[in-house]
């Protein structure tokens, strides 16, 4: 099955929330493992398993990197047979948001 994302989003893409399964999917979805996914976005592997365990959330530059490679890698994301407008993550860089 093959994971989807919906880039029409119906708001602003720049405001999207990524979820944890959002970004583990797009770093499956790339072939890349957390290292090589963290190298690309100049972060650290930490940073990537702690968006991907719902520890911390992409927000600010993290976010919208994460949005523009996902629309240029043709990334469609879909969780519970729902098309989502959240992407799912967390971060823990100086543009981290800890899990509500």
């Amino acid at each position: 099955m093959a994971a989807k994302y919906d880039p029409s989003g119906g708001g602003d893409p720049r405001k999207r929330q990524w979820e944890a399964e959002g970004v583990r999917a797009l770093r499956r979805h790339l072939g890349l493992s957390q290292r090589q996914m963290a190298d690309e976005l100049g972060t650290r592997q930490q940073t990537v398993s702690e968006w991907e365990t719902g520890l911390y959330r992409p927000r600010g530059a993290s976010a919208r990197l994460l949005t523009i490679i996902a629309e240029r890698a043709g990334f469609e994301y879909e969780a519970g047979g729902k098309k989502q407008d959240t992407f799912g993550g967390k971060d823990a860089g100086p543009d981290h948001v800890p899990a509500a």
